[in-house]
């Protein structure tokens, strides 16, 4: 494990590096670039240093840190009015709690087993933070769609938060519990099998391959569900253009020649000078910042648009008390664009994998998200305001499309289940080695028993740790406040 002041090595695998011989013609320090065959064989070694059944195995350790401190720890810094507002979200269920907790468990991942390999992780790979959203070129694709933790670790840790959130979730909609177990199977079994079809993939096709919307559909197992997912993502098409959006969020007061969010408090809110430096010139420098990170084509798009208003917009559930907010640009009276400002802090991997590289955490967001995306949006940017926060922008709801668990039957939850654990691969292939990965996971369904053992075990401690949470707000240790 690194220090947590040393800085993580790039994601590229130092078991390659390793395995390269000097050669004529080749410095004795530069890395031998091996066959697909080479490194798979490479990663079936490394099982006898750390045995696949390892993975299965989950028991708290004994210097285990409270989970209420862990949480109030991750307050740090967030808007103190707001942070019952996260708590109320996260005690709606353990599948909420389980979304708001993610520094919880990268704590208790950093003391389970893994091979050394390390990709360009997201760090909160739940269910909920997968799903749909259109590209530049207008295509809806499905892939990961939440970055605020992102970082080079452990490829494990991903795949290990994402299958016990599929437990979470079938416990969540009370499926049968062998329902539950086959749906994180496909999970699983949907990462191993797709590693392996990127293994031997060229690097290239490894990086063009995306899950565009029709793919996903087809991978569906119900017509009934295809369809309605057909249906749905017509819907989006027409809802999540900023012509829809334009009258949900904005007014005109008086005779101001410019329209102003409307406030909704305590979830849309104009933020005060004091509570974010920069209002009285109107954000001009953190803009300019922002604008600075922008491809320069992309500089002459956002040079259209002015500036007209900014406020606090609460979020998710992990961000909850974060500064994010929703900021509106014009380019004409009859052409606006509204940006989702997002607070980017430390990754809550860093105590473990090591610092960011990034000074800027936005920045570490940004790079992550495209390391990561088979597609990104056009206005994904970072900057930092006068306060010093750090902060990454993109466009609010570009037809962004999310699963909604609560609908789910438990064919939906495998077929999604095995959506996410293709994605999951895809992403982890464009920055890990994929062939490495899958000469460790192997082509039997060793691996995938394994990790459901783990995804079953971590389940219940996140169970226990919201029962625990509840306790706490029962005694008044911390305040919950639910929405009405």
């Amino acid at each position: 494990m690194l220090r947590r002041d040393q800085p993580h090595p790039h994601p590229t695998t130092a078991i390659a590096a390793a395995a390269a011989k000097p050669g004529r013609g080749r410095r004795r320090d530069e890395p031998r670039h091996l066959a697909s065959d080479e490194r798979r064989t490479a990663g079936k070694t490394l099982r006898d240093q750390v045995p696949r059944e390892a993975h299965g195995e989950w028991k708290a350790p004994k210097d285990r840190r409270n989970v209420i401190d862990l949480l109030e720890q991750s307050n740090v810094g967030r808007v103190p009015s707001l942070i019952p507002i996260r708590f109320g979200r996260m005690m709606q269920s353990p599948f909420a709690f389980y979304r708001g907790s993610a520094n919880v468990m990268a704590a208790d991942l950093a003391s389970t087993p893994a091979t050394g390999i390390r990709v360009q992780a997201c760090g909160d790979a739940h269910l909920s933070n997968f799903g749909g959203f259109a590209t530049p070129e207008r295509r809806i694709v499905f892939d990961i769609n939440d970055f605020d933790e992102t970082l080079p670790a452990p490829w494990e840790w991903d795949l290990k938060r994402l299958t016990a959130s599929v437990v979470l979730a079938g416990r969540h909609i009370r499926l049968p519990e062998s329902e539950t177990a086959r749906a994180v199977l496909a999970t699983a079994c949907s990462y191993r099998e797709r590693m392996s079809d990127y293994a031997s993939m060229r690097a290239l096709d490894v990086w063009y391959d995306a899950i565009d919307i029709d793919r996903f559909i087809e991978a569906i197992d119900s017509k009934e569900t295809q369809e309605r997912t057909r249906e749905r993502v017509q819907a989006t098409r027409k809802k999540n253009t900023p012509e829809f959006l334009f009258p949900k969020f904005v007014e005109h007061k008086g005779s101001a020649p410019l329209p102003v969010i409307m406030d909704e408090p305590p979830l849309i809110f104009h933020p005060t000078a004091k509570m974010v430096p920069g209002v009285e010139s109107r954000y001009r420098e953190a803009i300019a910042l922002y604008r600075e990170s922008l491809p320069e084509h992309t500089r002459a798009l956002f040079d259209r648009y002015q500036f007209c208003d900014f406020a606090f917009k609460v979020v998710g559930v992990g961000s909850v008390g974060t500064f994010c907010g929703l900021a509106l640009f014009m380019a004409a009276v009859d052409d606006p664009i509204f940006l989702q400002v997002k607070e980017a802090g430390a990754s809550v991997l860093e105590p473990f994998a090591g610092r960011s590289l990034h000074e800027n955490h936005g920045q570490r967001v940004v790079t992550g998200q495209r390391l990561m995306q088979s597609a990104s949006d056009m206005f994904l940017g970072w900057g930092q305001g006068k306060n010093g926060r750090h902060f990454y922008i993109r466009q609010l709801r570009d037809m962004k499309m999310s699963a909604i668990i609560e609908d789910f039957t438990a064919g939906d939850l495998r077929a999604y289940g095995r959506a996410c654990g293709w994605a999951l691969a895809r992403s982890h292939a464009r920055s890990g080695d994929p062939a490495l990965i899958a000469g460790y996971l192997g082509s039997s369904q060793i691996f995938d028993d394994v990790i459901s053992e783990f995804a079953t075990a971590y389940a219940d401690q996140a169970q226990h740790d919201y029962r625990v949470f509840l306790k706490a707000i029962r005694e008044g240790k911390i305040k919950a406040e639910i929405e009405s």
